[in-house]
C-alpha cells in the first residue's frame, strides 16, 4: 500500500498507521521507539490476546477473527449508519487482564478531547485547514510523559523506492527546536512548548562535549544502531534499521539549534529554568574551541567530515543568539570575545562557503555543489534576503536543485564521496517549504504562494506530510508522517501571512524569520 494511504492515531505515547483498508500495518508499543515484535495470538472468551515478551495487546470485538499470514484478519458486511467496535488495548503481560472499555463512549470523549484542543488554536489565516491540520499532527507525536517529540513515529520507509537509505526516526531532534517552539507559540499552544523546551534542556545537560543531536523520547543517548537483516523492508528496501547512528556523528550546526530555540523562547515571554543560561554559556564555551573542525552535517552523511556551509552558519548563529541574549535580556557572559567570534565564523563563511566563480554559496568549503540548506542563510538572519550573493544562490538552487518544482537536498547522483551512500532520493519537502519563504522574503509573495499550494496539494486525504516525495510517481518517500514538514508547513503559512511591510521589517532583524511573538 502507498505510504500516503494511510492515516495515524495517537495516544500521546505512541502511534498507530492504519490503512485504507482498516489494516493497522505499524505499530510499536508501548512507546514510539519500542521494538517491530511479531506477538504470539490466543484466543479467550472472545478476546484476542497477543503476547511478546513483556507487552500483550487484548483486542475486543464481536467480529470473529482468523489468523492468515502472522496477521489476524476479519471479514464481515456493514451497512450504511451501522457501527462495529474494535477496542485494541496495551498492557504489561504481567497485569491483569483489563475489562473492555465502552467503544462508543470513549470514542466521543476522545472527539472531544481533540476537538477542544484544536479550539485553542490562536492563529489564524486564509491557510487554516492545514496549519490545524499539521498542528494536530504534531501533537500526535509528543510523548505526553516527557514532553519530547519524535522525528517520525516510523522506521526505515525508504527515500527511494528499493534503497538502503532507510533510517529510524522515531527519536527526537535538536535540530527540529526552533521549527518546532516556534509552530507551537505561533498556535499557543504554550504548555506543549513549555514541555518542549524543558525535555531540551534536560536532554542536553552534561558537558557540551557530549551533547548529541538526537535522543530518545525519554532523553536516553545509547541509540546504537541495527540491521535487521531477517525483515523484507518496505518495497523490499533494505536493510531495516533500528536505532540511529547518527547519535555518535558531530554536527555542528545543532548547538546554533539550541542556542536559537532558547533565544526564542525568551523572545516570546517564555520562563526558561534558572539553570538554561548556564547551560547556553558552557555550549558557547565549547564552541569557542571547536567550530573550526570539520563535521557531518545537517544531512548526517555518512561519508568523511567535512567543513559545510550551513554548518558554520548555525555556528554563527549560535554566538549571535549568546550575544543578543546579553544585549537583549541583560544576561552574563563574555560578549564582547562572542562578538569578535561572531565576525570571524562569517568572514569565513562568506570568504570561503561562496564560490565567486560560480557565484552561489556552495555545500562545502572547497566544493561547487549546491545544497538546499543554504537557502536557510537569510533565514537565519545571516545575510539580508536582498543581499546579491542570497538572491544569486536562491537562483543557483531553483535552476540546479528543483524537480517538478520542488526542492532536492542536494544532488544525490553526485554525491557519493560526500554523503557516503549510493545515489537516489525523491525531492525532501521541508526544503520546499524554505524555498517558498525565501521567495516570499525576497518579494516574490505570488510564487511563494503558488509554490505553497503546490505543497499542500501533496498532503493525504487526512492532511498528512511525508519527509520525501516523488514527482515521476507521484507517491511520498521516506519515514511518515514527518514531523519536520508539518513544522515547515506552519511557519511557511506565517511568514506568507505578513503583511508587505511586516514581512520586509521582520527580514531585516538579523535573526530567524517570523518567529513567533507570544505574551507570557
Amino acid at each position: 500500500m502507498p505510504i500516503e494511504d494511510y492515516a495515524m492515531i495517537g495516544d500521546g505515547h505512541t502511534a498507530a498507521l492504519v490503512g485504507r483498508d482498516g489494516s493497522i500495518d505499524w505499530l510499536c508499543l508501548p512507546r514510539f521507539d519500542s521494538g517491530s515484535i511479531v506477538p504470539w495470538v490466543t484466543r479467550r472468551d472472545g478476546t484476542l490476546f497477543a503476547i511478546a515478551g513483556p507487552d500483550t495487546l487484548e483486542l475486543h470485538t464481536p467480529v470473529r477473527t482468523h489468523g492468515e499470514k502472522l496477521t489476524s484478519r476479519a471479514d464481515f458486511e456493514i451497512g450504511a449508519g451501522e457501527r462495529v467496535p474494535f477496542v485494541l488495548n496495551y498492557r504489561p503481560s504481567h497485569a491483569p487482564v483489563q475489562p473492555a472499555i465502552d467503544a462508543e463512549q470513549t470514542l466521543a470523549q476522545t472527539e472531544r478531547q481533540w476537538l477542544d484542543w484544536s479550539g485553542r488554536c490562536r492563529f489564524a489565516c486564509r491557510w487554516q485547514e492545514p496549519v490545524l491540520r499539521s498542528l494536530l499532527t504534531l501533537k500526535a507525536l509528543i510523548y505526553q510523559p516527557t514532553g519530547g517529540i519524535v522525528a517520525a513515529p516510523t522506521t526505515s520507509l525508504p527515500e527511494q523506492p528499493g534503497g538502503e537509505r532507510n533510517w529510524d526516526y522515531r527519536y527526537c531532534w535538536l535540530r527540529d527546536a526552533t521549527f518546532t517552539l516556534n509552530a507551537l507559540l505561533l498556535a499557543g499552544y504554550t504548555q506543549e512548548a513549555v514541555a518542549w523546551q524543558d525535555w531540551l534542556l534536560r536532554a542536553v545537560a552534561g558537558s557540551p562535549a557530549d551533547m548529541q543531536i538526537l535522543y530518545s523520547v525519554t532523553g536516553a543517548r545509547r541509540l546504537a544502531e541495527t540491521e535487521l537483516a531477517w525483515l523484507p523492508g518496505y518495497l523490499q528496501a533494505a536493510p531495516v534499521r533500528i536505532g540511529n547512528a547518527a547519535a555518535e556523528q558531530f554536527q555542528l550546526d545543532v548547538y546554533g539549534e539550541v542556542m536559537d530555540t532558547l533565544h526564542l523562547a525568551r523572545a516570546a515571554g517564555q520562563t526558561l529554568q534558572p539553570h538554561a543560561w548556564g547551560i547556553q554559556r558552557a555550549l558557547l564555551d565549547f564552541l569557542e574551541h571547536h567550530w573550526h573542525a570539520p563535521d557531518e552535517g545537517i544531512w548526517e552523511v555518512r561519508g568523511p567530515r567535512r567543513h559545510f556551509t550551513h554548518s558554520k552558519v548555525m555556528a554563527w548563529v549560535a554566538f549571535d543568539r549568546g550575544v543578543k541574549a546579553v544585549e537583549r535580556y541583560g544576561l552574563e557572559g563574555p560578549v564582547e570575545a562572542w562578538r569578535l567570534i561572531r565576525d570571524e565564523i562569517h568572514a569565513q563563511v562568506c570568504a570561503t562557503g561562496f564560490d565567486v566563480q560560480r557565484n552561489s554559496f556552495v555545500q562545502h568549503y572547497g566544493s561547487q555543489a549546491l545544497d538546499a540548506s543554504l537557502l536557510l542563510i537569510p533565514l537565519v538572519g545571516f545575510l539580508p534576503p536582498d543581499d546579491p550573493r542570497v538572491l544569486a544562490t536562491i537562483a543557483a538552487i531553483k535552476r540546479e536543485l528543483v524537480v517538478d518544482g520542488l526542492v532536492l537536498r542536494y544532488q544525490s547522483a553526485t554525491a557519493s564521496a560526500v554523503d557516503g551512500l549510493p545515489p537516489g532520493e525523491g525531492v525532501f519537502l521541508p526544503c520546499s517549504f524554505w524555498l517558498a519563504d525565501c521567495l516570499a522574503v525576497t518579494g516574490r509573495r505570488a510564487e511563494a504562494e503558488a509554490l505553497f499550494e503546490r505543497l499542500l496539494a501533496l498532503r493525504n486525504d487526512v492532511g498528512l506530510l511525508s519527509e520525501e516525495f516523488d514527482p515521476r510517481t507521484g507517491h511520498m518517500q521516506g519515514n511518515f508522517p514527518q514531523a519536520l514538514s508539518h513544522m515547515a508547513l506552519v511557519n511557511t503559512a506565517r511568514l506568507l501571512s505578513l503583511p508587505p511591510h511586516e514581512l520586509d521589517a521582520s527580514s531585516r532583524k538579523g535573526e530567524r524569520l517570523a518567529t513567533a511573538q507570544v505574551a507570557p
